[in-house]
């Protein structure tokens, strides 16, 4: 059974808005409901389980109720980090599942190809993210400005979500940092820590987390072309 976490309890300060970002509309609906219905669609997902703030949960969950299209879901209280909202979903977590996804509740654009990719890698391998290759070079640079290195860009990817784990060695993965008193940067960044391995799945572009209103403005523009072709 796959479960798909969604974190979605920061401010999203960044969004200029006077609520929280996901529940902001993307060509007329919340971007929460969209992303939700993007991973109903997938026949091996069986649960969405939405992480917000204490007091974002009977909004959403009234909204919840009014959606049509939605596989079984529960909202649960985020915590005061993202890794500490992933944490509280876990908890939540059905007896069955074997399958946990992670993915940024703020990305509703993400493909059902790539979704499927990543739940069958995660299930073969152990640990699959979505990514992108880099478009741009990086430089690895000093606290005092200097650029210090360029990595070849051949090994360079831009990570995204879905995030997909066996339920064991995610939940490995975080009793272990919760015993360091670890942050990660992703759930991945656990999991790497733990010396488990974690394979890329090629994502596309167009799965952009919507963080800024110039990010609305583009995820606009891309439904728009999709819904065209």
């Amino acid at each position: 059974m796959v479960s798909v976490i969604f974190p979605a309890a920061g401010a999203g300060r960044r969004m200029k808005a006077d609520r929280n970002k996901v529940l902001l509309e993307l060509s007329g609906v919340p971007i929460l409901l969209r992303t939700l219905r993007r991973f109903s669609a997938v026949p091996a997902v069986a649960e969405l389980i939405v992480v917000v703030a204490k007091d974002e949960i009977a909004f959403v969950e009234e909204m919840l109720e009014k959606a049509q299209g939605l596989k079984p879901w529960r909202v649960v209280q985020g915590g005061a980090e993202r890794q500490y909202s992933i944490a509280n979903g876990m908890a939540h977590l059905a007896a069955d599942a074997d399958i946990v996804l992670v993915h940024d509740a703020a990305r509703p654009l993400v493909s059902l190809a790539a979704i499927e990719a990543v739940i069958s890698a995660a299930r073969e391998k152990g640990a699959a993210i979505a990514a992108v290759r880099a478009k741009n070079t990086i430089k690895v640079v000093g606290e005092d400005g200097r650029v210090e290195a360029t990595p070849s860009r051949a090994s360079l990817w831009e990570v995204q979500t879905p995030q997909g784990f066996r339920r064991e060695i995610l939940q490995r993965a975080y009793e272990k940092a919760a015993q360091d008193g670890f942050l990660g940067t992703d759930d991945a960044s656990l999991v790497e820590r733990i010396g488990e391995a974690v394979f890329v799945v090629e994502s596309d572009y167009g799965n952009l987390k919507i963080t800024t209103p110039e990010d609305l403005w583009m995820a606009e523009a891309l439904l728009a072309h999709s819904e065209k072709l």
